[in-house]
């Protein structure tokens, strides 16, 4: 009984190791590629600008739920794909992760305009969080040691990713 619970654990921890995903998935990222949800037609005529958005999380009350969002990626996760940065009009970035860590990106889509659809909110990010993301983004030392206070800002939590050119 004892042998057969050990081979048991150990073809289970055998076939998780087997799926388990290394790296970001593979993709050139080309315009209509789509990641997540499907980004519907209307939901990408109706895409705001990172600057709306956040004149919109301001007016109500730091949280947007089902907004659209176009915007040029600047980062992506180089570990999986898990989550990207997006360039807003004032060279600043906000950031997106993924709805239930469900689906992941190729960092191919770095340096492509995509529409996002999801929920926007404005968000304080601790120090040590801000470092992971930095370490993910394989940011020099002297740039991971120069965080050093929580920063507010725009977190997004993409349902869908559609590359529009």
């Amino acid at each position: 009984m004892k042998f057969k619970a050990i081979l048991l654990g150990a073809v289970l921890t055998a076939s998780s190791l087997a799926f388990a995903q290394s790296g970001p998935p593979e993709g050139k990222a080309l315009v209509g590629d789509t990641y997540g949800d499907q980004v519907t037609s209307s939901a990408e005529s109706k895409a705001i600008t990172a600057d709306k958005l956040n004149k919109q999380l301001k007016k109500d009350n730091k949280k947007v739920e089902n907004v659209s969002v176009k915007g040029k990626v600047t980062d992506v996760c180089d570990k999986k794909g898990c989550w990207l940065t997006i360039q807003t009009e004032d060279n600043s970035k906000f950031f997106v992760k993924m709805k239930d860590y469900a689906f992941f990106v190729p960092t191919a889509l770095k340096g492509k305009n995509v529409v996002l659809e999801g929920n926007a909110e404005r968000k304080v990010t601790s120090v040590n969080e801000q470092k992971h993301y930095a370490e993910d983004a394989k940011k020099p030392q002297s740039e991971i040691d120069a965080i050093t206070q929580p920063k507010e800002e725009i977190r997004f939590v993409a349902n869908g990713i559609k590359v529009v050119n």
